[in-house]
Parts: structure tokens; sequence; C-alpha cells
């Protein structure tokens, strides 16, 4: 899907928020615009090509982890974005305990920062790789740590737990849940930090082997093969822990996915003992989607990112700036190919009264109706019983008249019509005006019913033509005499048979 013609790779703001009225295809371009910047292609070509080919590159695009899609809401918050502290039902004991989760935000930025080890053209570190702290018979240089560097392994011992132990059996004791960790948890493409002390390691490693049990060797007998990235080293890496710990777990071998690939990868970029390795940070643009973004509360969900997300704080940047995570302590920072996508619908909230810090930090892309659309589709002209009705114009006609009663953010916008280069039937126009239009048009006007009279042309149609009918009080016939107030002289309902007739639709504007 690449354009080959493209000679100059396209350069799209960090932040960008598409807005228009409901209708307008926001949320459809929202897609164009991702596919866009994954893939260095200008807007207007993608434009340009089937919507189905679009929409297969996307799914492409996110199935692979660099396009992310979220919709933003009133109960929406900082938990759900960036982390939080979440329940956690203890089915053994049937208790609650807590934990401490990433957001969908933070998750997807980890996988933006994400770097790979090649040999010989081949990717050696898994795409979600966990890290594993080991210990290789104690502290310090051991016998077993310099067989397990010149033999490129790693071995475990507990020679008196059972072989058979099931990958459920987890809390029998701590040594059976280091073997069924070493077993079972550990995968191809992990990471293995090895202790030199409870503040320093002095190897890095990537399993590269399956389980394998040693006979021969009575004292180590588990053993997986592993590629030394780093060894013989002494790195000192307290500075990369979380601020809430001090050490590395004591335990032969422990799960240590909080010391983050990022900082592996910092330090083999530092101490890397092999030359055959080639270390490649991911710089693929990677775009996370935020549609309805002014429905949530900007400031309550965002919290710190608001800084960081701007572009000369990202990660890589001359101000990079970083936060420390008031649940995690752990530091984080936006990296600089993320790029953030908001939709945002204005007549559900005006523009002006977006969040001021935000409205800062993005660029805006308006997105209006564009009967044209229609014209492309080949429906801006249908024909229903060989009697033409030009349905661009009369949008625009209806689209003109909002504007002068109301706003333009108000307008309604083409893509309620797109259903008629499906079925160009006056059944299709009814259900989009009974279903999409009628009811915008009371949410707008509260239901001023002599204001969507004048949108719809029905002020001048003969009765049997109005969508919405109006029909003579009689004050006397309702009420026992005549009330001391001011009481509406029309009542209005919706003429249902009026969405059959095409004329109801031609007798909205002049030339229709």
């Amino acid at each position: 899907m690449v354009n080959e013609n493209t000679d100059v790779m396209n350069i799209f703001d960090k932040n960008i928020i598409l807005y228009g009225p409901p209708g307008t295809g926001k949320t459809y371009n929202s897609i164009i615009y991702a596919v866009a910047i994954c893939d260095s292609e200008s807007i207007e070509w993608l434009q340009k090509m089937p919507y189905e080919d679009i929409m297969d590159r996307y799914y492409t695009l996110r199935d692979d982890g660099r396009i992310e899609f979220t919709t933003f809401h009133q109960s929406y918050g900082y938990e759900e974005f960036i982390e939080g502290i979440k329940p956690k039902l203890n089915s053994s004991t049937n208790s609650i305990g807590y934990t401490i989760e990433d957001g969908i935000f933070k998750r997807f930025c980890e996988k933006a920062k994400k770097f790979s080890i090649q040999q010989d053209e081949s990717a050696i570190i898994g795409k979600d790789p966990h890290i594993w702290c080991v210990t290789l018979e104690s502290t310090g240089m051991t016998e077993l740590k310099r067989k397990c560097f010149d033999n490129e392994e790693i071995r475990l011992g507990f020679t008196n737990v059972s072989e058979e132990c099931s990958e459920e059996d987890t809390k029998e004791s701590i040594s059976k849940k280091s073997v069924n960790d070493f077993i079972y948890s550990v995968k191809i493409g992990d990471i293995v930090l090895i202790k030199k002390t409870l503040q320093s390691i002095d190897a890095i490693g990537v399993i590269t082997g399956e389980y394998e049990y040693d006979p021969s060797d009575t004292k180590y007998p588990r053993k997986r093969k592993v590629i030394w990235l780093a060894h013989d080293t002494d790195i000192n890496i307290v500075n990369y822990l979380p601020p809430d710990r001090k050490q590395m777990p004591i335990k032969a071998i422990s799960n240590f996915d909080y010391f983050g690939v990022n900082n592996v990868s910092i330090i083999l970029n530092k101490y890397t003992t092999s030359p055959k390795l080639e270390f490649r940070r991911d710089n693929r643009p990677y775009v996370f989607i935020i549609d309805e973004i002014n429905r949530g509360n900007i400031s309550k969900i965002f919290g710190e990112l608001i800084t960081l997300i701007e572009d000369t704080k990202r990660e890589g940047t001359l101000e990079e700036m970083e936060a420390i995570l008031p649940y995690s302590g752990e530091k984080f920072s936006v990296p600089n190919n993320v790029y953030i996508i908001g939709t945002m619908n204005t007549a559900d909230r005006s523009i002006a009264l977006m969040d001021t810090a935000l409205r800062r930090r993005f660029s805006f892309a308006e997105m209006m109706p564009n009967p044209q659309v229609l014209e492309s589709l080949g429906v801006g002209t249908i024909i229903v019983d060989e009697e033409e009705l030009n349905v661009a114009k009369m949008l625009e006609i209806i689209n003109k008249r909002i504007e002068y009663l109301f706003d333009r953010e108000h307008t309604i916008g083409h893509a309620f019509f797109t259903k008629l280069a499906d079925d160009a039937s006056i059944d299709t126009l009814a259900e989009i005006f009974s279903k999409k239009v009628i009811p915008l048009l009371q949410e707008y006007f509260y239901e001023d019913y002599e204001k969507i009279q004048l949108v719809l042309g029905d002020n001048n149609k003969e009765n049997e033509y109005k969508f919405i009918l109006d029909n003579p009080v009689k004050v006397r016939d309702i009420f026992n005499g005549n009330p001391d107030i001011d009481l509406p002289e029309k009542s209005y309902e919706i003429q249902h048979e009026a969405f059959k007739k095409l004329q109801s639709y031609k007798l909205i504007g002049k030339d229709l």
C-alpha cells in the first residue's frame, strides 16, 4: 500500500483533533490519518483509495500494535488511561487484594519504546518479553555462573523438588514456585538479568531454548539455552528501579517486569559485550486514537501527561521531560514516535469550552459537512420513480438554514446520507430523515417545531408534504374558558406519511 510516488515524507503534528458537527466523518477520517501517519503517506493520496483497502491496512497496523483506539466518556479516568489500583480476587482464599495496573495509553507508549536486538538479521528478543531476575548459585562470581557464561545457558537446582509439579501448583514452597516459573512461565525471547549483588547485575541474556533436564549434572540439572548480550559486568541498577524498591528480589528466579524493557535497552547500549548484535530502537510511528475526546474530563484523565505530550517535551527531544507516576512510582515519558488523534463533536460541547491546557497542545482540523462526498459516491442526485432529487443541494439548503437559526457547529453531516450509496430508494431516504435528521433537529432546537419547519421548508408546503404537521389549537375545547396565560396557537406532530413522498423532499428548497 506504499505510494511509490511520494518523494517527501509527510510531516504530521504529534497531537491532532478532528472536530466538527455530527456526521462529518471525523472517526472515518481518524482511520485515514492513522494509516497516513504510520505509512508516511499523504491524506489526499489515501482519500483516493477504496476505503476497504484503507481499513485492511488499519486492521493490520492495529494487530501489529501500532494503532490503538479508545473512546472517552464521563466516567473515564486516569486509572484507565495511565495507571491505577485495581481490585484482584484471590480464588484460593476468596479474598480481595489490590494490584497496580497500567492503563491503555501507558501500555501503548511502552510498545512504542520497544527495541529489538538483531543477530544475523533475526530478532532474538520476543515481541512482548517478560524480564526475569535470576540467581546463579549465589551473588558474586560462582562456579555455576562461570559455567553458564561459557556455555550460553542458565541452570537451576532444587533437585529435591518433583519434576512432575503442575503449572497450577505453585504455592507449596518457594522452591517449587521457582521450578514452576523456570519450566512453565519463562518463554523463549524473555530477558534474564543475573544478580551480582542485590543492587547490581553482571549479565543480561535472552532465552533461546526450551526447558531441558540434564541428569549428568546432579546439582543443577535444570537448564535453558541463553544468548548473553552482556556478561562479566558490574552494573548498579538502583537508579533504574522504582523509588519504592531499593534492591532486586532474593529468590532464585523472580519476575522482574517492573524493571522495564526500556531500561534494559539503555543498559545494553552502554554495556553490551557482543559485537555480533545490532540494537534497533523502534522509531516507526505509533498512533493512539481517542474518539469523543471532549466527552471526558481531560484534566482528570491526562494528569501529568498534559505536559508530557507536548512536541518539545517528548522523549528524545532537547527538552525531554519525565514524570514520577503516583501509583507505581515509575518514571514515565511519552516517546517521540507516538501520535495522538482525537475526534470532537462540536454539537456536544463547544470547542471554546474545551480545557485550555489541552487546546494549547493540539492542532485542530475542522471537518464540516461536504456534499461533494455524496457526489463522489454517486448519490449527489438520486432517481425515484423516474423523478430526480438533488440530495447534495438539499443538504446545503438545510445546513444554511440551521446556520442562520442556530450556528454552523450544529449543521448536519453528509455521512447521514451515505447509506443511499447502498440503496438509493425512497425507503432509505425516509429512514434517514425519520431516524436521524428529525431527532437531531429536535435536539438542536429543543423541540421548537416552528424552527424545525423552517429548516425543512414545511412553512411553505401543502399539508400532505409536511414532515412536521401543524394544527390550530382550540383553547376553549381543551380548557374550561380562556386561561389568562400565553398558550401556543398550534400543536405539532410528525407526519410519517410525508417521508414516503419524494415531493416532500423536493419542496424543501428550490430546484431540488
